[in-house]
């Protein structure tokens, strides 16, 4: 760091260096003169890093390796029989071999980069292969592009071709996977180094991303058939519910839909990604082509045209299928909320139903009530005329009463207080009960 920054002991932000790295990560590989390329793209799972580090050191053994670029997501290692560049990116990691050639070099059909590469360590590439595609670089006074044109018969395989880099090269390939291999043809006419290596990492890149993208395709297909079914299910049940002649019926609809809707939920779930991602890869695929800025060869289609005509349509497959789902998530939300709302109001109905028969209760619990009231005025007169009674017998002997005259003179008196005070409390807990409400 600069000795005034240090000085002043400024705070840097921890991500600062990390960040400035990744920036200038991943540049093309100068290419000078005939070469040969091979890429291979592995699909990876989250655990995989530490086993395809370990997987580059074994790369080096018996050999003397230069590490010319290094850091957590990508390598380039220098032998003397080839360079070999790695990158790991989200979902897969790419291995790029690069042997030049000879001038005038005659390449068999099994020829690669990987030849001075020991098939072990191939066989303990962590990950399932994708893609291999290879680019044979040469120079157009090797290999003249007229003569290319001329081996091309209007019967054999469809050939893409254009002239890139403002005219400066010219690219051959038919995107068909022959002996393992999908295949570029570059023919250098006046590109520098560093535009000869863009240009071939752009052209593995539109081969790595246009197979990363058609992953989606067979979910895409997968999920159509799928939805097809949902949607008459969902048709099926609307249906249903319009024929729904009792509560009971509504709330069996209201679990179907209910069941639909989870299952409809899972698949956004699962296809989320996978139709993001492939929007994405097919967005960097149509970004390269751009970059190549081509111009047309007579007779033949150029990438950009080509890519329109065989991979939208499965990109529109995807994009149609993301807004199937998305379509059928809202129509069975807004159904649920429409029967949800049904059943509510029939519930609504009933608990009014219910309130009116327990305030017809109440009613006759009160007349039960008051009923039981006049009969506690005499149960309590009654006890407590034998109250008096016991204790006129204690005091007829000071004033030789009747018994039975004191008797029945209280029982009047008695009957009159309880009701009155019955009456009094009937009257204190009416103002009670609209308060306590």
């Amino acid at each position: 760091m600069h000795p005034r920054l240090v000085l002043a002991k400024l705070d840097e932000h921890p991500l600062r260096q990390p960040l400035n790295i990744e920036f200038h990560a991943r540049p093309p590989v100068p290419l000078l003169g005939g070469v040969l390329v091979s890429h291979l793209v592995f699909q990876h799972g989250d655990k995989e890093d530490a086993d395809e580090r370990e997987t580059l050191t074994r790369l080096c053994n018996g050999l003397v390796c230069t590490a010319i670029d290094n850091s957590d997501s990508h390598l380039t290692l220098e032998t003397a029989a080839f360079r070999m560049r790695w990158e790991r990116h989200t979902e897969f990691s790419s291995y790029t071999f690069f042997r030049p050639l000879a001038i005038g070099e005659v390449l068999d059909a099994d020829a690669t980069a990987l030849d001075a590469v020991h098939l072990d360590w191939m066989r303990e590439i962590p990950g399932k292969m994708l893609v291999a595609t290879q680019v044979e670089l040469r120079s157009t006074k090797e290999v003249e592009p007229d003569s290319v044109l001329a081996g091309l018969t209007p019967s054999g395989r469809t050939m893409v071709a254009a002239r890139v880099a403002d005219q400066a090269a010219w690219v051959f390939s038919d995107f068909k996977i022959n002996n393992g291999f999908s295949r570029f043809l570059v023919l250098n006419e006046s590109m520098t180094q560093r535009q000869t290596g863009r240009t071939v990492q752009r052209l593995v890149e539109i081969e790595t991303y246009r197979m990363l993208a058609l992953l989606g395709l067979p979910i895409a297909k997968e999920t159509g058939r799928w939805l097809y079914t949902s949607e008459q299910r969902l048709a099926d049940l609307m249906d249903q519910i319009g024929q729904a002649s009792s509560p009971q019926d509504e709330r069996e609809a209201l679990a179907t839909l209910s069941t639909l809707a989870a299952e409809v939920e899972h698949s956004v779930a699962r296809t989320t990604f996978r139709f993001g991602a492939s929007d994405a890869y097919q967005r960097m695929v149509m970004q390269r082509i751009e970059e190549l800025r081509e111009s047309r060869i007579a007779g033949l289609p150029t990438f950009s045209e080509f890519m329109q005509r065989r991979l939208q349509p499965g990109m529109r497959t995807c994009e149609a299928i993301r807004r199937r789902q998305e379509e059928l998530s809202a129509r069975v939300a807004r159904n649920s909320q429409l029967l949800r709302t049904r059943v509510d109001i029939e519930l609504e109905r009933q608990n009014q139903e219910l309130l009116g028969q327990l305030n017809q209760r109440a009613q006759i619990q009160l007349r039960l009530q008051q009923t039981v009231e006049g009969l506690s005025v005499v149960v309590l007169t009654y006890y407590g005329s034998q109250l008096v009674h016991q204790l006129a017998k204690a005091s007829v002997a000071l004033h030789h009463m009747s018994i039975d005259l004191i008797t029945a003179v209280s029982i009047p008196v008695i009957a009159v207080l309880v009701a009155l005070g019955t009456q009094r409390m009937r009257k204190k807990l009416a103002k009670e009960a609209p308060a306590a409400g």
